[in-house]
């Protein structure tokens, strides 16, 4: 079975949300959609790989056909990272903005990079850092926290910034850690949780 999709025009999430719609409805087949951005690509290939999908994908003329497998495992390369503290949990931090706290933006900035060094030296590790709004700004090559990220993440630490967000900014092409994911995907995650801990 094959199924078309055009998500052309499509804001964040829908892209997602219509190739998700489009494998439930099938047992087993092809569904192939059609983005015409680079973050919606990326979110639709994310969502597909996480679910086990065989994913190919063409660009023509600035948008992207991604042709997507249900049916036909895909066998996943796991990475080895160095563990840094271990939690049974699933830990989620959601951080929505660039500084720590209210007030003093000077006073935000020295807290923010306290709060990611304190947290490399933590017993107990996030699953998962989400960043919204301007909180992906501590994600791009100017950040002052990108060296303790960067630690997190080689430690096995998922990092997410928010596409739409990356868009406002224009700071997408300046991401310098982790992936771009949307808004269905955060709530997933965040639902997906055993906590949830907001900054």
């Amino acid at each position: 079975m094959s199924t078309n999709i055009d998500a052309k025009g499509l804001a964040c999430p829908g892209p997602v949300i219509a190739t998700k719609k489009a494998l439930e409805s099938i047992e087993q087949g092809i569904v192939t959609i059609l983005v015409d951005n680079e973050v919606a690509k990326e979110n639709v290939v994310k969502f597909a790989t996480a679910h086990g999908y065989g994913v190919s994908i063409t660009k023509q003329a600035g948008d992207f056909t991604v042709r997507i497998t249900k049916g036909e495992a895909k066998e996943m390369q796991e990475e080895t990272v160095p563990s840094l503290h271990s939690s049974s949990e699933n830990i989620v931090y959601l951080i929505t903005q660039n500084t720590l706290g209210h007030g003093n933006a000077e006073l935000g900035t020295v807290l923010m990079k306290s709060f990611a060094y304190a947290l490399l030296e933590s017993t107990t590790m996030p699953k998962t850092i989400i960043f919204m709004n301007s909180g992906v700004l501590l994600t791009i090559k100017s950040s002052l926290v990108l060296e303790h990220l960067c630690k997190l993440a080689q430690g096995g630490v998922e990092i997410l910034s928010c596409g739409t967000c990356l868009d406002y900014f224009e700071v997408q092409n300046e991401l310098a850690i982790g992936g771009v994911t949307n808004m269905f995907t955060i709530v997933e995650v965040m639902g997906a949780a055993s906590k949830v801990i907001t900054l």
